[in-house]
């Protein structure tokens, strides 16, 4: 692609698709790359709205400032903080390659808007029992459906709250990601930026993976290696939307839907994981690695979570309302040995 004078105006369709090619050199995920073709094409779709022509009518060059800002105001109407943050950065990124390659002039990004988005602690489900009600719950085929899979959905579920995986590493896995010995299995795990983890998994877990793949086998026949370890009812790799409308099911059936924090389905599974691996004494180090975390501050952020949840609940003896009474009535001269009765 050239920027040379002369040269036709530069379909922006092209340049996205272009843009995603060079972006492989940095080995992205496949599910990076969707996530990146999905912000790139839908706020281009809305420039296109916005101009009243056809998406691939749209130029580069019609990418100005302007017409960016009022899509990217409808593109913030209906999604949270946090997925308009991502899209401006992948557009931020997009213009900058562009900018290095001298096709266009300038990053128009500067002058569109972007939310401020709060860092927010670790959502666990809510409810110290909820994890073994959700679980016990499908295990009883509480999830009503036209063609009800047990097996599946109690795998899935327990797969996330027993390793924390994120969704994307979840839809990565395939057959062939578990392996060892029986009673010693362990999963292999694809995170962000093609970094891999090894996480272990125990008795419990393994028997119901085995049984799921059983079931599907009698659904569908042959299981290899190969294939997507999660599929959906038609025996297809299971998708990022499917993913989420199964987990949200799964939450609605067994009566604990009101126990997730809102913006949160399937990565509530790995903060509960993640807080109860802190509750339980984990180190920072030790959560870092089963999390697959670049970063220690995130990781640190459960143990601190953790502290303030232990605080507040020891707080909440309600021997302390008696204790914060003679407090209060012994602040006199006496102090509060003579309300005890020194």
């Amino acid at each position: 692609m050239s920027g040379a004078a002369g040269a036709g105006p530069v379909p922006a369709q092209d340049a996205v698709e272009q843009y995603l090619v060079a972006r492989r050199a940095a080995k992205p995920s496949p599910h990076t790359v969707a996530a990146y073709r999905r912000d790139l094409n839908s706020v281009l779709a809305l420039v296109a709205r916005e101009r009243g022509c056809r998406v691939r009518d749209v130029a580069l060059a019609d990418l100005e400032a302007g017409v960016l800002r009022s899509a990217f105001a409808d593109f913030a109407t209906e999604r949270a903080a946090s997925s308009v943050v991502r899209a401006w950065s992948t557009w931020n990124g997009f213009f900058g390659f562009w900018v290095s390659e001298r096709v266009v002039g300038g990053n128009p990004m500067s002058a569109v808007p972007r939310p401020r988005v709060r860092p927010s602690g670790p959502k666990p489900l809510m409810g110290e029992d909820t994890p073994e009600r959700l679980l016990e719950a499908l295990a009883r085929g509480a999830r009503r459906a036209r063609d009800p899979w047990p097996e599946r959905d109690l795998a899935v579920l327990a797969l996330a709250l027993l390793t924390g995986m994120r969704s994307a590493e979840m839809l990565s896995l395939r057959v062939e990601s578990v392996g060892g010995r029986a009673g010693e299995r362990r999963i292999r795990v694809v995170g962000k930026g093609g970094g891999e983890r090894v996480l272990p998994i125990e008795v419990p877990l393994e028997v119901l993976l085995e049984a799921y793949l059983a079931s599907r086998r009698h659904r569908f026949g042959v299981v290899r290696g190969a294939d997507p370890l999660l599929v959906d009812n038609r025996g297809q790799g299971l998708r990022r939307g499917g993913l989420q409308y199964l987990v949200r099911q799964c939450y609605k059936h067994a009566g604990v839907h009101d126990r997730v924090a809102r913006g949160t389905l399937v990565h509530a599974l790995r903060h509960t994981f993640a807080t109860r691996l802190a509750e339980d004494g984990a180190s920072v180090s030790e959560i870092m690695h089963l999390l697959g975390h670049a970063s220690v501050s995130s990781s640190q952020a459960y143990i601190e979570v953790t502290a303030r949840a232990q605080r507040e609940a020891a707080g909440s003896n309600r021997t302390y309302g008696v204790v914060r009474r003679l407090v209060a009535e012994g602040g006199g001269e006496g102090g509060v040995g003579e309300v005890v009765g020194g």
